[in-house]
């Protein structure tokens, strides 16, 4: 081409460029550029944040997976720096123009027709109101290759429009919080957080400057982002930093792949609960340091258990008068292999833990009292899945025993005479009228083995049906937001009834026969508590409460894998005792007044299967005398017999214990110089003994020294014997 063409070309195109300009001044923007408070109010990042009841966030959760946002900030929240070197990178007359830098514009113009020539890209010339312009409505950007001349001409008008009604301030924050960063990074609050760790206000005149660099190309490698920024410091005749400490920031913040902010979430399965949408900040019942100190015992003491195979393990907390959840700690964290799975409101088999609700059950229908003797002796019962023959966690037999200490020993034989008092189908609707939402089918279904926890419960609504017990009987729902759950509560049981097991529930000296004088459940305040353990040992439980407080305290594998040697006392009990024991730093927790309606006096049991004491009876059912009968299993008097196997007996190996460790108890009733024999074969002497089962069919024998038969059996055992 001559230079007479170029020249003629350039003139036409001067033309053109002149009438559309001013046919673009002339006529006003064709669409509508919204305010800044409604900007602001239409702002919505990416994340939602869960608070706790003092305004403190304990998680955040990710909404938005388009792109990766946060809470909107004030201009005054930005580094000085960043804000000086956006000004100077992107638009140096900013304060000088009314949204078009028309200096800028023509200098970029004319370099555009030079261009047209050597075919170089020309030099922009967007203002920031420009810019912002395009985030504000998304037709005045760039596509994915150059913006048009049309565009261009609405986004001049556009930004005219939006420096009318907006104050220079204003477009400087929303810009800072509107633009591209980096990937799905949008606004300096996301960029500064993902790439340095550092909030806004934080940022130093080096991430400032790689950061102003990334909005001329946020995909940009971390070598072109360093020399852009290198550029910019040489345009600021910025002393500090060095290019090459530049190059070295950008390598680090910037060579990876994906960004993650920190999140301090210290309750993420609340959080995955209750959070449902971007830009959420809601206010829940939780207490942050109470939450922290629940996370920081169950680590702990889930690590002090190395080598028994125990990794997971959930706490909650309630607060008995308002049933606000103070502390909702769904997993281990990175203890765990599941940390994301909910321990507080996942189905676990509920082992010895429902106990109480059907003592308190027999006690308020007067069937027993506290000092009623209960025969812990083997028995036997017909299902209609055959028959079903209860053992203690000891695998031992205590005969006759009270209900006081029955319950607190947490013994299984006594609880399963209890349950035949009340009925299976009664028991199996109290426990649903406790909020125990999981039990669903009827008594049939679950037998006999409900009262010993043959059903799988949440422990947020087992820690709540013993909030019920602490307030008397009275349940209504837990919550987690303030004032959500302010209900009228329903009564389960009598205030008596509730009076009385939790006074045997706080009794040391009754749940010494299982545990002990000294154990974990030992606590400064008064508490009342019960632990409980699954038959195959993968779910552990310790749950109790003080006159203000009900704690929660769940351990096991997620992953359905048993224990080794963990029981309610080593297992879920210290984490229980460590939070009652901060629960009640200040004091406090007095054992509860004694109600109207119960009667408290000395009673003595003849003969003295137990020592003399003061008991709690509800009015009526007091006596001052437990007379024990000779029959009833004992074994207090009378001619020697087989108790336990009864004739006919099928015993079924457990799949769960290793055989060397399985032992079948024989135990019978009258002279203790007795020897038992197996086949013909003398195993053992002795009122009781433990026999290690052989399969097969088997005649049971007890004679006395001297070889005379005195009771015979026959019984079968089945099921696999592999070690």
């Amino acid at each position: 081409m001559t230079m007479r063409k170029k020249i003629r070309l350039l003139a036409v195109v001067c033309l053109v460029a002149t009438i559309s300009l001013a046919i673009a001044l002339l006529l006003p923007f064709d669409g509508r550029i919204p305010s800044f408070a409604e900007t602001l109010s239409g702002y919505r990042p990416s994340e939602a944040w869960l608070l706790d009841r003092h305004g403190e966030v304990v998680a955040v959760k990710r909404i938005d997976l388009r792109v990766r946002r946060l809470e909107w900030l004030r201009l005054d929240d930005i580094s000085p720096a960043a804000q000086e070197l956006l000004i100077q990178s992107e638009d140096r007359r900013y304060y000088q123009h009314g949204g078009v830098d028309w200096l800028a514009l023509s200098v970029s113009g004319a370099s555009g027709l030079l261009h047209l020539f050597d075919g170089k890209r020309p030099r922009g010339a967007s203002t920031l109101t420009m810019q912002l312009a395009g985030f504000l409505d998304p037709s005045l950007s760039a596509a994915k290759s150059r913006r048009t001349l049309a565009q261009k001409w609405r986004q001049i008008t556009a930004a005219r429009e939006i420096e009318k009604s907006w104050s220079k301030r204003e477009i400087l924050e929303a810009y800072f919080n509107l633009a591209s960063f980096r990937g799905e990074t949008v606004g300096i609050h996301a960029a500064a957080l993902a790439l340095f760790g550092v909030h806004p206000s934080a940022l130093n005149r080096s991430q400032s400057l790689l950061l102003m660099a990334l909005l001329k190309g946020p995909s940009a490698k971390p070598a072109q982002v360093a020399n852009r920024a290198c550029a910019l410091l040489t345009a600021a005749r910025a002393g500090d930093p060095a290019c090459a400490e530049l190059q070295s920031l950008s390598r680090v913040a910037l060579d990876r792949h994906g960004y993650r902010l920190p999140q301090d979430s210290i309750a993420p399965h609340l959080a995955d609960k209750l959070l449902d949408q971007a830009g959420m900040r809601l206010a829940t019942t939780l207490d942050a340091n109470l939450q922290r100190y629940a996370i920081q015992s169950l680590r702990e003491h889930l690590l002090s258990l190395n080598g028994q195979n125990v990794r997971d393990g959930a706490a909650v907390v309630i607060d008995n008068r308002s049933g606000d959840v103070l502390a909702y700690v769904g997993s281990s964290g990175e203890i765990s292999d599941a940390a994301a799975v909910d321990g507080v409101s996942a189905l676990r088999q509920a082992g010895s833990t429902l106990k109480p609700f059907l003592y308190g059950m027999a006690i308020a229908e007067r069937r027993i009292t506290a000092a009623s003797i209960l025969d812990d002796a083997p028995i036997q019962l017909v299902t209609p899945m055959g028959l079903y023959v209860p053992q203690n966690y000891d695998r031992d037999f205590k005969g006759a025993i009270s209900a006081r200490t029955a319950l607190a020993s947490s013994l299984n034989v006594p609880a399963v005479r209890t349950l035949a008092l009340v009925g299976v189908d009664r028991f199996t609707r109290t426990l649903r009228d406790y909020g125990l939402n999981s039990v669903t089918e009827d008594g049939d279904h679950y037998g006999f083995s409900l009262a010993l926890g043959g059903v799988d419960v949440r422990l947020i609504e087992l820690a709540n049906a013993y909030r019920a017990l602490a307030n008397r009987g009275v349940w209504n729902p837990a919550g987690y937001l303030p004032g959500d759950h302010a209900t009228k509560g329903k009564r389960i049981l009598s205030r008596q009834a509730a009076f009385v097991v939790a006074d045997i529930l706080s009794d040391r000296g009754a749940r010494a026969l299982t545990f002990g004088l000294e154990n974990p459940l030992a606590t400064r305040a008064w508490t009342a508590v019960k632990t409980g353990t699954s038959k195959d040992m993968r779910d552990n439980w310790c749950i109790g409460f003080s006159s203000r407080y009900t704690v929660g305290v769940w351990v096991g594998n997620f992953d359905g894998e048993p224990m080794n040697d963990v029981s309610g006392v080593s297992g879920a009990a210290p984490v229980w005792r460590d939070l009652m024991d901060y629960l009640h730093a200040d004091g406090g927790g007095a054992a509860p007044a004694k109600p109207q309606g119960i009667v408290t006096q000395e009673v003595q049991f003849s003969p003295s299967v137990e020592s003399p004491r003061i008991e709690h009876f509800l009015a009526g059912t007091e006596t001052a005398e437990i007379r024990l009968v000779a029959d009833g299993g004992a074994r207090l008097s009378g001619n020697a017999k087989i108790l336990y196997p009864t004739d006919g007996t099928v015993i079924a190996i457990d799949p769960d214990i290793p055989i060397k460790h399985q032992r079948v108890q024989f135990s019978s009733r009258g002279p203790e110089n007795v020897v038992w024999r197996i086949d013909g074969n003398a195993v053992g002497n002795g009122g009781e003994i433990g026999w290690q089962p052989t399969g097969g069919r088997h005649r049971l024998t007890l004679a006395e020294a001297d070889g005379e038969e005195l009771d015979a059996v026959t019984f079968e055992v089945r099921g696999s014997l592999s070690p």
